[in-house]
């Protein structure tokens, strides 16, 4: 498969770096293009450019940019990324870990309003860079399961297999609309794991548990 990342930060890199193990051809694109030949060679076996660049290139683009620049950065590159697959990574956490969309559409539904002839998906968002890092972030003998949400079946199999070449479990997330949840969970688990110093995953019981006691 053909990958186009836009960012050169560190989501960008640790996916990034998997894809092209996994074997598919990526292309790193940023807005300065120095930094994108830099991350490029960090990987090894990417290809590099602007954001233009990356976005032409790919058959799925990851969205590895800031809550806010990514729109921008779909809008102004509408053409690029007619009919392409957005993989959508961004978190809108701000200060206090407050959820920067409250009240309005979340993070992905503004990305796929910004480039209404894409198909824009949400996953890896969940996590910390370093978890990404991971080859394979598989904890306990369990891969990390990844949820995953949009409303075309062709984009969510993709967006499956990618998690999948990462190393990772893909979960049903639903549609879109439900990419806000998401959203809204990243900024709870952010805030129990980096504000409390928390174990966020013993807030859930085991499946077996999850619809009330078993006799």
């Amino acid at each position: 498969m053909r990958i186009g990342v836009l960012g050169t930060g560190n989501m960008a890199e640790a996916l990034a770096t998997h894809w092209v193990r996994a074997g598919h051809e990526v292309v790193i694109g940023g807005r300065d293009e120095g930094k994108a030949r830099l991350l490029a060679a960090r990987i090894g076996g990417a290809g590099h450019g602007s954001l233009r660049t990356a976005a032409e290139f790919g058959e799925a683009v990851l969205v590895a940019l800031p809550y806010g620049v990514g729109q921008e950065v779909a809008a102004r590159l509408q053409t690029e990324l007619s009919g392409k697959v957005l993989v959508d990574c961004s978190n809108p956490v701000g200060p206090g870990f407050r959820l920067l969309t409250e009240g309005g559409p979340s993070a992905a539904r503004q990305l796929a309003e910004a480039a209404p002839d894409a198909r824009v998906v949400k996953a890896f968002n969940l996590c910390h860079e370093d978890v990404w890092r991971m080859d394979p972030p598989v904890f306990d003998g369990r891969p990390l399961a990844v949820p995953v949400c949009g409303d075309a079946e062709e984009a969510l199999a993709i967006g499956h297999q990618l998690v999948r070449d990462t190393g990772c479990a893909p979960l049903a997330g639903g549609g879109l609309d439900r990419a806000g949840l998401v959203e809204a969970t990243a900024a709870l688990f952010i805030g129990l794991w980096v504000g409390e110093g928390a174990d966020a995953q013993a807030i859930a019981p085991p499946l077996a548990y999850a619809a009330g006691p078993q006799e």
